[in-house]
């Protein structure tokens, strides 16, 4: 027999699986608590007492699906063997993810304006902004690019990606928008090498 803790944590995890698929499809704004509730088959009085307000149910989907990417993200660069290469392909494939559907919708459409910006970055300096420096370390480490301080550096370079990020996800042929900037970052990111 399941114990409290583990009740309570399947009903939050049902309650964030279903918030998760009806931010993704109808956005922050046209989704209610109501919504949430019947998606997860519990009674509203249930996401209530796991969530105080519907933002509270928003931050732990953007947390959720933040894990998520990273992880996807993971293995696009674990293909590559340098570090600024392996860079360049997860923000490709970040752009990829954030240019369309769910994730596009909750991470860039919605994260900034629910959670607000300062929110927004914290959440993604723990997992994807998170990566920049320790990938710019181990560039400097094996030479790749020449040794600076790593802080300015991967603030510049993920303010890039974020701005370029924002304009996929609202450009008309997203695909083509995408390759274009991820062809862009990767010229960035090469002209940092040593020659």
């Amino acid at each position: 027999m399941a114990t409290q803790a583990e009740r309570r944590e399947k009903t939050r995890a049902s309650i964030v699986k279903a918030a998760r698929r009806i931010f993704g499809e109808r956005g922050f704004s046209a989704a209610t608590m109501d919504d949430i509730a019947a998606g997860a088959r519990v009674a509203k009085g249930a996401v209530y007492h796991h969530f105080a307000t519907k933002e509270a149910v928003f931050e732990a989907v953007f947390e959720q699906v933040s894990i998520d990417l990273v992880a996807d993200l993971d293995r696009i660069s674990r293909a590559e063997n340098d570090p600024l290469a392996a860079m360049a392909a997860g923000t490709q494939g970040y752009f990829a993810a954030c240019s369309k559907g769910p994730t596009g919708q909750i991470i860039l459409r919605d994260g900034p304006a629910v959670l607000g910006w300062e929110r927004w970055r914290e959440i993604d300096a723990k997992h994807f902004g998170g990566k920049f420096p320790r990938a710019l370390a181990a560039a400097m480490e094996a030479g790749v690019i020449a040794k600076q301080p790593i802080e300015p550096l991967a603030r510049l370079l993920l303010g890039a990606v974020t701005e370029a990020a924002v304009a996929v996800s609202a450009g008309p042929d997203i695909g083509k928008t995408g390759t274009d900037y991820a062809r862009a970052f990767r010229s960035l990111l090469d002209a940092l090498r040593v020659k």
